[in-house]
């Protein structure tokens, strides 16, 4: 527990401290009255203090895919719950969502993200294969004119777009490979150039 956390604990139990004895004070007649809004009082007060502590993970959940820039070559990704990294990189300029997949090969673009990123996919060559979970598709190359996240930006990336069904595109292992360290440090995919 670090100093700042204390600090908002004592502060946290001081207020609560502060609201019960207000009841106590304002509702010496009815005592029954007062145990019941005490009470009431309490719990919110023990969800305040759940929703401070679990804040980070709240925000995660509310935000995923946020990348927070630790330095000048340097993104942070938070593990989501269900174990995965997302990231929301800007392809040609769109915000598009990825899951960071180190099983896959290459960067794999949905159709839609591929058309939210401007490319043209009504006269997509889908000559590539692809072994997935699900089996075998069919993949198409593009060439993304750019791939942003956070302060770190690469021009003409090399990108398939999938003819099957896919939930969400996909950062490969193309991609990682260009970063100098890959880490996961406590819950965090640290990448650095």
């Amino acid at each position: 527990m670090t100093g700042d956390d204390t600090a908002r604990l004592i502060y946290l139990v001081l207020l609560g401290g502060a609201i019960l004895m207000w009841f106590f004070a304002q509702n010496r007649a009815s005592l029954g009255k007062m145990t019941q809004q005490a009470l009431v009082w309490g719990l919110i007060f023990v969800g305040v203090i759940a929703a401070v502590g679990l804040w980070g993970d709240i925000r995660s959940t509310v935000q995923p895919g946020i990348a927070r820039t630790v330095g000048e070559n340097t993104v942070e990704l938070q593990r989501q719950m269900d174990g995965h990294y997302y990231v929301t990189a800007e392809v040609n300029g769109a915000p598009i969502d990825f899951v960071v997949d180190t099983g896959a090969t290459m960067i794999v673009l949905t159709r839609a993200d591929a058309q939210a990123a401007g490319l043209d996919t009504s006269d997509l060559a889908f000559v590539g294969r692809a072994g997935t979970a699900n089996g075998e598709v069919r993949t198409a190359p593009v060439r993304l004119d750019s791939l942003v996240i956070g302060p770190i930006e690469d021009r003409g990336v090399a990108a398939v777009v999938n003819a099957g069904e896919l939930d969400r595109s996909l950062l490969g292992m193309s991609y990682l490979q260009r970063f100098s360290r890959v880490e996961i440090v406590d819950g965090r995919l640290i990448l650095t150039r």
